[in-house]
């Protein structure tokens, strides 16, 4: 009996402490970031209330042979700021093992800010970057020669600037940012500066991100074989346009985009999805979302899932063609999130269509 009241007391007592660390912690977080539902997971997590995460899956992306979490930390916007120690060294203990980032020009002080992470986990990390080819050329444009030879450089530049900030002398991979005219892709100019680069020790694999013009990015890519990775944003509703911030007007749904996507990944490419999500935000003139946007595309079994619809949009690109998506995460609710879904997401279909490993 004595016993039992023993245990019965401490137990309230831990329970004290750790509603009265929910509450402390939550408080902090609330004045920080404003956001109810995030000071609210960082307080419940502060006091061990948090369900703990799945186990994450795993995909190798294409020829790089880097068996990848199915989540990539995109560091970008979120290191931008500042540093973000706590999340980081979170995601890789849970499992996360493929960081994304990118020049200072684009995303000020993230390259930097990602430094003191890189020091001690580096060599357990598959380190991605990323910089634009300096060029004045439209989409629609072809690249000179010679305006191409001086877009090598200026590439080869950025990537020695992005190894001073990221303190490196290697990256695993460096992208071709943002690129949305063909004619750059298939330059040999800019083939050739990423095989000066590799020659000299400082990246293994060339990799492109495209927000516009995409499928036509990706085709020239496939027709190259010189490119090993492909971040593209695409989502279930098909491919999702940055300069309008929407899906691009009579683009084929992701399911009809398979055969290129399965092209791709044949041709040794590892595809990585992002903005899966970005169109379910909407815009602030039409009262921020559009929630059910992409219901009409997923199967009962994922629209039953104790999913966010952001999740569901994560869960289904991966299912359908992609190796990993590419997320922004500013907050450990987020983080958790995108994990849980990223971790999950085969298991609310008929059969694991990703062929994830």
């Amino acid at each position: 009996m004595t016993t039992s009241i023993l245990e019965r007391i401490s137990a309230t007592r831990r329970k004290l402490i750790q509603y009265g660390t929910l509450m402390g912690v939550g408080a902090t977080s609330l004045v920080k970031s404003g956001d109810v539902r995030a000071s609210v997971f960082d307080g419940k997590e502060a006091a061990g209330l948090n369900t703990p995460l799945p186990e994450m899956r795993y995909q190798t992306l294409g020829r790089t042979g880097h068996n990848s979490s199915r989540l990539i930390f995109g560091c970008g916007a979120t290191l931008s700021g500042g540093r973000q120690d706590h999340l980081l060294n979170a995601a890789f203990d849970a499992g996360v093992n493929t960081f994304d980032v990118g020049f200072q020009h684009y995303y000020s002080d993230a390259e930097k800010n990602l430094a003191p992470f890189l020091q001690k986990r580096r060599d357990d990390i598959f380190l991605i970057s990323k910089a634009l080819v300096p060029s004045d050329i439209e989409w629609n444009e072809t690249i000179s020669v010679s305006q191409a030879k001086a877009a090598a450089q200026g590439w080869l530049s950025y990537l020695d600037e992005s190894l001073t900030e990221l303190k490196q002398e290697h990256v695993d991979a460096y992208y071709f940012m943002g690129q949305n005219n063909v004619s750059t892709i298939q330059s040999e100019e800019m083939h050739k500066a990423f095989e000066q680069a590799k020659a000299q020790g400082k990246v293994d694999y060339l990799g492109l991100s495209t927000h516009q013009n995409a499928e036509n990015v990706l085709r020239a890519a496939i027709e190259t074989k010189q490119f090993d990775l492909a971040m593209i944003a695409i989502t279930p509703g098909g491919w999702y346009d940055w300069k309008d911030r929407s899906i691009l007007p009579e683009s084929p749904i992701m399911s009809d985009l398979r055969p290129l996507l399965d092209e791709a990944r044949a041709a040794g490419m590892g595809l990585i999805g992002m903005k899966a999500g970005r169109f379910l935000a909407g815009r602030k003139w039409l009262g921020w979302g559009n929630p059910d946007a992409f219901n009409k595309y997923y199967q009962p079994q994922l629209l039953q899932a104790k999913f966010s619809e952001f999740q569901r949009s994560y869960a289904f690109v991966l299912e359908n063609g992609l190796d990993a998506v590419n997320a922004d995460m500013q907050t450990m609710q987020h983080l958790n999130e995108n994990f849980t879904a990223a971790a999950t997401s085969g298991d609310y279909f008929a059969s694991n269509i990703a062929n994830t490993a």
